[in-house]
C-alpha cells in the first residue's frame, strides 16, 4: 500500500505532492511546514522508495500514475492540485491526460515531455542492480545541487538516495525509458504552471519551455542558484512560485 502522509485542514484544496527518482516524500518538508496551514498537503512515496511496497520491475509511467489516482481515491479525494518534480512531474503529466478531470491544476518542476536518450534508463537500471544506487549516487547529487548548496542539503538527500531500494530504483528507470507525453499534451486544460532550475544539467529552462509551449495558457517560472531539486536548494523561493499558482483565481 503506498505509503503518504496528509495534513492540514480537512476542508483545504488538496495539493498533491510528488517526488523525484531516488528520493522521498520528506524532499517536500520544507513546502509541507509552509503550507499545510492552509491547504491540505499529501506528500506520497514513488512504488520502490520510501515506505511504498518494492514490487519487482520494471514498472511503467502508467502504473505510477495509476498510483497516484488510487491514493486519490483511497483517501476520497476527488480533485487535487498534482505538484511533481522530475519524475514526479511526468507522473503528474501521465494521470492529467488519463483523468483530467482529477486535477484542478499542475505545478510542474524540474520536469519533461520525455527523459532522452531512452537507452540510458536500462543501463542505469541494470547498474543499479548490479551494484547498488551508490553507483549512481555522485552523479545525481552534482545534479540535484549547486555547488554552492550547504552541505546538510547534500546529505539529507544522499541519505535519501542511499536508501532507495535497487529495484525500486532501477524500475522505475525504466518507466523513465517508456515516458513520452511529447504531441499530447495540447489537451490538457487546466492551470499549468512549470518551475525551473536555472542551473538544471537535466531538465534546463529551455526542456521545460518545450512543455510549456505545447499546454495553452501554461507559464514558466525560473529559480536562479538552482539546479534539479530546486524546492530543496531555494524552498522559500520555490513556495512563493508555487502559490502564485494555487491562490490564483481560476
Amino acid at each position: 500500500m503506498t505509503r503518504y502522509v496528509l495534513e492540514g485542514p480537512d476542508a483545504a484544496p488538496v495539493l498533491l505532492f510528488a517526488s523525484s527518482l531516488g528520493t522521498t516524500h520528506e524532499m517536500w518538508d520544507d513546502q509541507a511546514a509552509a503550507l499545510r496551514g492552509e491547504f491540505r498537503v499529501l506528500r506520497y512515496d514513488h512504488r520502490g522508495h520510501g515506505g511504498s511496497p518494492v514490487p519487482p520491475g520494471p514498472y511503467s509511467m502508467q502504473e505510477l500514475a495509476g498510483d497516484a489516482l488510487a491514493l486519490l481515491d483511497r483517501l476520497e479525494v476527488e480533485r487535487a492540485t498534482f505538484v511533481g518534480l522530475s519524475i514526479g512531474g511526468a507522473v503528474a503529466l501521465t494521470a492529467a491526460l488519463e483523468a483530467p478531470e482529477r486535477f484542478e491544476r499542475l505545478v510542474l518542476c524540474s520536469t519533461a515531455a520525455t527523459f532522452g536518450p531512452p537507452e540510458q534508463w536500462p543501463e542505469r537500471a541494470a547498474t543499479v542492480r548490479a551494484e547498488g544506487v551508490e553507483a549512481v549516487a555522485p552523479a545525481a547529487l552534482e545534479r540535484w545541487l549547486t555547488p554552492e548548496a550547504p552541505e546538510e542539503l547534500r546529505e539529507r538527500l544522499r541519505a535519501m538516495l542511499l536508501a532507495t531500494p535497487r529495484e525500486g530504483y532501477a524500475g522505475c528507470c525504466e518507466a523513465l525509458g517508456g515516458y513520452d507525453v511529447r504531441g499530447r499534451l495540447g489537451a490538457l486544460t487546466m492551470p499549468v504552471l512549470a518551475i525551473a532550475g536555472a542551473d538544471d544539467p537535466t531538465t534546463p529552462p529551455d526542456t521545460m519551455q518545450t512543455v510549456v509551449d505545447e499546454i495553452p495558457g501554461a507559464r514558466l517560472h525560473v529559480l536562479e542558484r538552482a539546479r534539479h531539486i530546486s524546492n530543496v536548494e531555494r524552498p522559500e523561493a520555490f513556495t512563493r512560485a508555487l502559490l502564485s499558482s494555487v491562490r490564483a483565481p481560476r
